[in-house]
């Protein structure tokens, strides 16, 4: 008599905290480089207005708005076409990390987008929708959740 088959647990994805923390933190560098960028065009635009060349764009003033408006849209633009171009960004190539859609191929622009503002709400708090991927029955992060995409981290090739 044969043994009854025991079902293995489902391929569950790792939760890859680390990974992409690191990349994330590799990201900043390319993401800092733009803001930079986006902050010359700024400084300059606000003297042309007719500012004092002397004078700081203040807080919570249009000025201050627009040039935060304008870092979130250039970072976006930056993960979401890497996303769509190669599936990673450079921060995540170093560690083999991919964004991809559910059924394994390429999301679509809007999917991206969705995933990269859920994911930009996450950091705002602390992290939270990335630390929930280790409670989460199927390893997966907020802005995995919200847009059915996935990270996933391939293996080496061998030579």
């Amino acid at each position: 008599m044969t043994e009854p088959a025991i079902a293995a647990p489902p391929d569950r994805p790792a939760a890859l905290i680390g990974w992409r923390l690191l990349s994330l933190l590799y990201d900043f560098l390319p993401v800092l480089a733009l803001w930079m960028l986006i902050g010359a065009v700024m400084v300059v635009s606000f003297t042309l207005a007719g500012h004092d060349t002397h004078e700081n764009i203040r807080p919570l003033t249009a000025w201050w708005f627009v040039e935060w408006a304008l870092c979130w849209l250039v970072a976006g633009g930056y993960a979401t076409l890497s996303w769509r171009r190669g599936g990673q960004t450079l921060g995540m190539r170093p560690w083999r990390l991919y964004v991809v859609g559910a059924d394994g191929g390429v999301p679509d622009g809007k999917t991206l987008w969705l995933r990269y503002a859920v994911g930009a709400l996450s950091l705002l708090l602390g992290g939270l929708g990335f630390w929930w991927a280790w409670f989460d029955r199927d390893r997966l992060t907020w802005h995995d959740r919200a847009s059915g995409t996935r990270t996933v981290r391939k293996p080496k090739l061998k030579p």
